[in-house]
């Protein structure tokens, strides 16, 4: 970066993955090819249907 890091640079990208974390269940996922697809059906609901 050319200028001076601001801790609100990162806002939005931190505030993605905390709801992230919270609401996909990575645990039922046993291959990279299955958390692939669960992470594109979370970011799918979060841009389209997901109340912001």
């Amino acid at each position: 970066m050319s200028r001076k890091g601001n801790c609100w640079d990162n806002a939005p990208q931190e505030s993605f993955f905390g709801h992230m974390k919270d609401e996909v269940d990575f645990k039922v996922c046993s291959t990279f090819g299955k958390l692939q697809v669960e992470i594109d059906k979370y970011i799918k609901y979060y841009n389209n249907y997901r109340y912001q």
